[in-house]
């Protein structure tokens, strides 16, 4: 993991087997570190057996993790591979748990748990020769031949191994000929007077030349397209695609095949599908990928497919269906449901893009598991990585993945706003001192952001609100736990209003954001502004108190 150690980014490892804390020689000298008084040279035994020498200690250097301090006491000695280790004695101290199985750190904390996503070193393959291989040999280690090779996702999945899913197998066959005809066929309506739209195709390199003509021989050969005769005609556009929730103790994730081709065009609009290629011109019969209005046709038909199922232990998004349980058993029931469905509409799922009987899931950008919602790592190492930006239209790129998940990130709006500036119109770009920190510390709440629980509807709700000059924050929670954060920064005269008006506006944005949790449930809303407990008795109101009041009747 990436630490600011002694204000400096480090490449740090947990490790539970060192009885202290480590810093490399060259590290300490980077980072201005150097032994303390008293403190002198030695030497450690380290786990092979062999001894390290040592140059001192520095005590209470400053560890910095989202945003608060976490001094240690480092051991200045060339350790490998990271540049600083933070040992047994560091770890209790602060109460950590490494939880192995998902790579991160967990810190359990008086103001609740923290959770640290960990990525893996760069230089995490070491390589050997082999004479160093042939003299391990020869001392009786133990020695694995191993053909490592690239597949598909999902690859070496065996139906018959799945629990309920083996008695579905002809869910899972590939498409091999048209959907059947569905009660709500796709089609294209058009603007009164459109001409036909016809346009020569993109020139393509070698590589996706041989991928369209293998994409068409595919869908001539399923019947998903036919030779056109259409005054329509598209260009052909490739787009790379991937392939190769509260105590819910089993998940499953079923990805539809091919999803779109298995919804057939009505017949009168199939003309107006034509693309052009230098192999040919054709029209689509099913419905293709890249239509304006495709993904709502297909939510459509998801929808009225599972409809009873919905919020209860499936949730869709286009063509990923996920099912939640409480139990094992009740897991077994549901994805039966589930399968079932599958079967009697003819919708057919990939098995190699497929996930069964899971404790966590990547799902649209965040990791859903039992404990909660967090955030995908694999969004976090871009965030870790992001160049400092040299525009505002830069600027604009990195506040537009952060702010995906500013739900996770207390104070996200305050924190941005030094760079929020620079995106204003004919505001010159100049990367202040402060803007370096608003990125850093952003960066660095993002890779240490919290779990956050999944509401309980039924339960009740607290909303902690506050306002300051630049803007407002709030917290949603249940039970003690977190369910979300939330903030923004005043606009244009929403600066000049009174403090009074500036705290109700906190609590009236809190209601409206988190409106689908909190209508028709009991909520409490808590706030540092005292005069506002007398909002509803107060004798004298503008015209934007009588408004918000108005809308607060309705919780």
């Amino acid at each position: 993991m990436t630490l600011l150690v002694g204000g400096f980014e480090s490449h740090v490892l947990f490790d539970s087997g060192a009885s202290n804390c480590f810093i490399t020689p060259e590290r300490a000298e980077k980072s201005g570190i150097r032994s303390s008084a008293g403190e002198s040279a030695g030497m450690v035994k380290v786990a092979g057996g062999g001894f390290l020498s040592t140059l001192g200690r520095a005590r209470g250097v400053e560890i910095e993790i989202a945003g608060q301090s976490m001094p240690a006491d480092l051991v200045i000695s060339p350790v490998e591979l990271y540049d600083v280790i933070l040992g047994m004695d560091w770890l209790s101290h602060y109460r950590v748990h490494l939880d192995c199985y998902r790579g991160r750190v967990v810190f359990e904390r008086d103001a609740g748990r923290l959770v640290y996503q960990g990525v893996r070193p760069t230089s995490g393959s070491i390589v050997i020769s082999a004479i160093q291989a042939e003299q391990l040999l020869e001392r009786g280690c133990e020695a694995y031949l191993a053909t490592i090779s690239m597949s598909e996702s999902g690859a070496g999945v065996v139906m018959g191994d799945i629990e309920v899913v083996q008695d579905f197998e002809d869910v899972f066959q590939s498409l091999k000929g048209l959907p059947p005809s569905r009660s709500d066929p796709f089609t294209i309506e058009l603007e009164p007077g459109t001409a036909p739209i016809s346009k020569t195709p993109y020139r393509m390199a070698p590589a996706e030349l041989a991928e369209l003509k293998k994409q068409i021989e595919d869908l001539l050969s399923k019947g998903f397209i036919r030779p056109s005769v259409s005054p329509w005609g598209a260009p052909v556009l490739f787009v790379k695609k991937k392939d190769g929730v509260s105590d819910f103790v089993s998940i499953t994730e079923i990805d539809l095949a091919s999803g779109y081709h298995q919804i057939p065009i009505d017949e009168a609009d199939v003309r107006k599908t034509a693309f052009r290629t230098r192999y040919g011109h054709f029209e689509f019969v099913v419905m293709p990928f890249g239509l304006t209005n495709a993904p709502a046709a297909f939510m459509r038909l998801m929808n009225d497919v599972f409809r009873e199922y919905l919020d209860v232990f499936v949730i869709i998004f286009i063509d990923d269906i996920l099912v939640y349980s409480r139990s094992q058993e009740e897991h077994a029931t549901h994805l039966r449901l589930v399968l079932e469905k599958l079967r009697e509409q003819k919708l057919f799922a990939k098995l190699s893009k497929c996930s069964f009987w899971q404790r966590e899931m990547g799902f649209l950008g965040h990791i859903v598991s039992a404990e909660g919602v967090s955030v995908d790592p694999a969004k976090i190492e871009a965030i870790r990585d992001w160049p400092r930006p040299s525009s505002a239209t830069e600027i604009r790129s990195f506040l537009g993945l952060a702010g995906y998940y500013r739900r996770f990130v207390k104070g996200f709006a305050t924190m941005a706003q030094p760079m929020t500036k620079l995106t204003g119109k004919d505001v010159p770009f100049v990367w202040s001192a402060e803007c370096e920190e608003s990125f850093s510390q952003l960066k660095e709440m993002l890779t240490t952001t919290p779990v956050l629980a999944l509401p309980e509807p039924g339960k009740p709700y607290m909303v902690y609100t506050d306002a300051s000059g630049i803007g407002l924050g709030c917290v949603l929670m249940q039970e003690g736990r977190v369910i979300a954060y939330a903030s923004r920064q005043w606009q244009g005269s929403e600066r000049n209003r009174p403090t009074h008006d500036l705290e109700l506006g906190a609590v009236i944005f809190a209601l409206k954001i988190w409106r689908s949790y909190l209508l028709g449930e009991t909520v409490q809303v808590f706030t540092d502004h005292k005069s506002l407990q007398h909002i509803f008795t107060q004798p004298m109101m503008n015209a934007r108190q009588t408004r918000w009041v108005e809308f607060l009747a309705d919780y």
